[in-house]
This record gives C-alpha cells, sequence and structure tokens, in this order.
C-alpha cells in the first residue's frame, strides 16, 4: 500500500467516523470468578450479607447482593438493600459545600466563623485561621477521633451542644502540622452548610444531591437503620460470636457517617464522581473545579510498610483530600474511603485514570472481606498477577489476633493480683468532671463500685479492681467491645486528684476516646 492510499485510507476511515459514531462499547466484564470469590470472602471472614458494585467506562458492570440480611433468617441481600456507609457519607458533605462555593455563598479557605461566629477552638489562633477547608481533611491539630465520646455511644448531647464543646479539647498537636482522623469537624461542615443555605445538613443532602443523582433508596440518617424495611442487620463478633447487633441511631453526627445506601444507588455516586460531577442527562451536579478540588491531595498521611503479605499496598504518594483518600496502586491514581459503624463496614474505590469504581458494604466488621474483594476486582481490570487476597488478609488478621492476645496475656501477667486499692471504696464514689465531655458519676452500689457517663447511657458498668488505684470499667452493654482502664491518683492527703482512663484492647474503636478525659472531683455541696 502506497504512503498515498494509505492517507486516503485514514481519511475515509475519519470521516466516516464522524458521520457515523462508533457504537459504545461493552464495558470489560467483571471477574469470571467473582461470585465464588466473594462467597468465599464471607466465608472466610464470617459476613452474613454483602452489598456489590462495580462500575467500568461509564457503565454498571454489576450491582448485586450476596449472602442474608440477618443470620438465621432467609431474606437474601439485594441490589436495593442498605447498609449504613458510615465514613463514606464524608464527600457527600464536601460535595455539599462545593455546591455552595459555586453559589458564591462560602469560600473554601475563609475562615469557619465567618460563617459561624460562635465557633470556637481550644486555641485562639486555630478559632481564628480555620478554614472551611480545614473542616474536612483532618489537620486541625485534634487527636484521633477526639471528641467522639461526645456521640458516641449515642449521647444526650445535640449536635450544637457537641460543637460547642470542642472549645474544651486540647490539641494533640499544633495546627495543620499533622494528620489526624477526626469526626466532629465534620458536624461543623454541617453547620456550615445549615448556616449559609438555611436547611439542615439532612435536607440539603437529601434535595441537593440525592435526588439529583437517582439515588432514591437512600436516605440520609443514622437513625432509619432502625426503621425496618429492606435494611441489613449490622453483625459484630461479641464474646467470639458473630450475631447480630444494635444499629447506632444517633443523628447527631450524621454529616460525618448518616447516610445509608446500596449497590445500585452507590453505583451512580461513584459514576457521577468518575464523569467529574456529570449527572446521567448530561447536566451537572457540580463544576470540574469542585471535581478537582474534592480530589486534589491536601494533608500528607503517613506511608508504613504493610505486612509482607499485603507489600502490593504500599502506596508511593498517601493524603487526604476533601472527603477522600488519595494515593497510588500498582501505578494508578486511586480515590478512595472505608467506612465503619457498629455492624456496617464498607469501602468505595475509583481509579480515574481508568474510569473504575467498586463499592463493597457490609453487614460485619470486617474490613479484611471487603478489601480482599475490591483488590481482587481492581487487578482483574488491572491485569495485574493473580494475588489470593483472602489467603493473605486472613494470615495478616491471625497474626494481628495473636499479638493482641499476647499482649493482653503480657499485661495480665505483669498485674500485681496481691495489690488492694489505697482506699475504702466509697472514697472512690463522686463526680467527676471533664471539661469537655461533662459529668461521670461513680457510685457505691450493693458493695461495688458503678460508672455512669451522665449524657451517655450506654457507657455505664461495673468497675472490677484491677491493681493498686486501677480499676476496669465493664460495661454492662457488651456490644460495645470498650472495656476500660479507669486508674485514680491521690493527693498527699489521700484525697482524689484526678481520674485517667485509656481503652484496655488496643482493638477498641478509635472513637472511644477515653484517653483524652481529664476527671476532677466535683466537691460535694
Amino acid at each position: 500500500m502506497t504512503r498515498h492510499s494509505r492517507s486516503l485510507l485514514a481519511s475515509l476511515f475519519i470521516i466516516a467516523v464522524a458521520v457515523f459514531p462508533l457504537a459504545s462499547q461493552t464495558p470489560p466484564g467483571a471477574p469470571p470468578d467473582l461470585d465464588a470469590y466473594v462467597q468465599r470472602a464471607m466465608k472466610t471472614f464470617e459476613v452474613p450479607g454483602i452489598s456489590l458494585a462495580i462500575v467500568k467506562d461509564d457503565a454498571v458492570v454489576t450491582a448485586k447482593g450476596y449472602g442474608v440480611r440477618k443470620i438465621g433468617e432467609p431474606t437474601p441481600v439485594d441490589a436495593k438493600t442498605l447498609f449504613g456507609i458510615a465514613s463514606n457519607t464524608k464527600v457527600f458533605t464536601a460535595t455539599a459545600l462545593g455546591l455552595l462555593v459555586e453559589e458564591n455563598k462560602i469560600k473554601w479557605d475563609a475562615p469557619v466563623i465567618q460563617y459561624l461566629p460562635w465557633f470556637q477552638m481550644w486555641d485562639p489562633f486555630v478559632t481564628r485561621e480555620l478554614t472551611v477547608r480545614d473542616l474536612l481533611v483532618h489537620r486541625s491539630g485534634l487527636g484521633l477521633g477526639a471528641g467522639d465520646l461526645l456521640w458516641w455511644p449515642p449521647s444526650a448531647y445535640d449536635r450544637k451542644e457537641i460543637a460547642r464543646r470542642l472549645r474544651y479539647i486540647r490539641p494533640a498537636t499544633s495546627f495543620r502540622s499533622a494528620y489526624a482522623y477526626d469526626n466532629v469537624l465534620y458536624l461543623i461542615a454541617g453547620e456550615v452548610i445549615e448556616a449559609v443555605s438555611g436547611q439542615s445538613w439532612e435536607e440539603f443532602v437529601s434535595s441537593r444531591i440525592l435526588a439529583k443523582v437517582g439515588m432514591m433508596s437512600s436516605n440520609v440518617r443514622h437513625s432509619a437503620a432502625a426503621a425496618g424495611g429492606n435494611i441489613a442487620t449490622p453483625h459484630a463478633r461479641i464474646e467470639g460470636v458473630v450475631r447480630p447487633i444494635a444499629p447506632f441511631d444517633s443523628d447527631n453526627t450524621n454529616p460525618a457517617g448518616g447516610i445509608n445506601s446500596n449497590a445500585e444507588d452507590m453505583a451512580k455516586w461513584v459514576m457521577l464522581q468518575l464523569r467529574g460531577g456529570l449527572l446521567a442527562d448530561g447536566s451537572r451536579l457540580f463544576s470540574s473545579d469542585t471535581a478537582r478540588q474534592l480530589a486534589t491531595l491536601v494533608t500528607p498521611m503517613p506511608i508504613g510498610n504493610p505486612p509482607p503479605e499485603l507489600a502490593a499496598l504500599r502506596p508511593n504518594f498517601n493524603g487526604y483530600a476533601l472527603g477522600l483518600q488519595v494515593r497510588d496502586y500498582r501505578g494508578r491514581k486511586v480515590v478512595a474511603h472505608t467506612g465503619g459503624l457498629p455492624g456496617y463496614v464498607s469501602r468505595v474505590l475509583m481509579v480515574p485514570e481508568m474510569k473504575l469504581g467498586v463499592v463493597v458494604l457490609t453487614n460485619q466488621e470486617s474490613g479484611e472481606a471487603f478489601d480482599s474483594i475490591t483488590y481482587h476486582i481492581v487487578d482483574h481490570y488491572l491485569g495485574a498477577p493473580p494475588t489470593d487476597w483472602i489467603e493473605a488478609y486472613s494470615k495478616v488478621r491471625n497474626r494481628r489476633a495473636e499479638e493482641t492476645a499476647t499482649v493482653e496475656k503480657k499485661a495480665a501477667s505483669a498485674r500485681d493480683t496481691s495489690s488492694r486499692p489505697s482506699l475504702p471504696l466509697e472514697r472512690y464514689a463522686g463526680t467527676y468532671r471533664d471539661a469537655w465531655y461533662g459529668d461521670i458519676a461513680i457510685a457505691l452500689e450493693n458493695g461495688r463500685l458503678v460508672i455512669r457517663f451522665a449524657q451517655t447511657p450506654d457507657l455505664t458498668g461495673d468497675l472490677e479492681h484491677w491493681q493498686h488505684d486501677t480499676f476496669i470499667a465493664r460495661w454492662k452493654n457488651r456490644e460495645l467491645r470498650a472495656d476500660a482502664y479507669v486508674t485514680f491518683a491521690l493527693n498527699p492527703d489521700g484525697s482524689i486528684d484526678q481520674v485517667k482512663m485509656r481503652a484496655v484492647s488496643a482493638e477498641t474503636d478509635f472513637s472511644f476516646d477515653f484517653q483524652d478525659l481529664l476527671l476532677r472531683p466535683v466537691p460535694r455541696p
């Protein structure tokens, strides 16, 4: 073929494409062993039900359910079964703020006090300088999970009282110097949305985002998980046995984690994100600039060395954007997040360059399950060497359990079982106050000390003597899995100076931030 004829043929091909557009390509299929792989992950990690969505090249490859909504009952999970997506809600809150930026009602880098004049942090400098962007990126100086005890477990404090109490929480680091995941500042983001839009966070996200995207089955309240209908029951391992547990039902921090959704709706959401804000009908929910803001790394996150079985997961860059984590995986930029609530954990992962999105929602607390499934799917589309992620995560999980057991055994063996409390038990009774949480009561009842957090009914338990002046709070609600050391420090005259707490187990959820409490006795009237 001559150069001239090749050029002519190429020209004719271009004309033909212009006149007769190429038919839309069928997206590459899911891994051929997907169903069997998911079922194996569920069995290995004891997960009753999973909602799974895969999108590729602007099409839904699969959106379906696996397993059952509740152990012991036959009702299956389907594509419409709702699960709590927990912190995967955070990017919805960031998107809501982006819409308000586009309307010139707020600015990303304007101080929060411009919209909430009453808002305060511990440090007046931070109060003055903290911006709307800072609310979303975990660099305020607060420690990991700081202030979560104001709402976790569900408390009697309302949203505005939680926000007011943030001024009493001491920072763990200097402002913008380190990454530490928090939830409470997303509550403040919700307050900003309400202040400038006139709608509550729930109203705004429902009408301005969910309805526009077509996420008609989804809702925006933690409490809706207890409403019945086609919703998965949360499960957790309680004293060695996976069983149903009560759903988290407080709406105080809906802006940080309140959305309940399913495979069908989350597929729509992920496709919207991968399109950079374009809705299915070609109109825009948000601008390309907002899309860029959401996925642009702001706060660097530490990069550690994963266990050898998970070595392929080590990123070259890692950080937090606006409600999303941004890192790399096998040479591709990945935008992702996880979610965790009692009985619900999940992952949403997108590879923008490949127009690939994966959603795995579960009704049991096994990150190993959602991660092994997610990376199996992503590896399929990347054409990566086969990795048995179920086996890898299973080994890591088992080793971690052994290490935790060893630490707990060591603590028990180091205990001075011959020691006794310094004071008669009645001398430990009284009311104690923390500056940011409030009051905690300790009472002597039937010869035993009982601790009660005044605003948190579930934080009621017996104080069992451990050693010296340290007791262990054994919470009556065993679903908490958060027993805590309670240590009394005495003054020279034998009176109690202060009380500190910390979780007994390293496996305790970080939102039980007992270590941030500093309790002082309240003088008796």
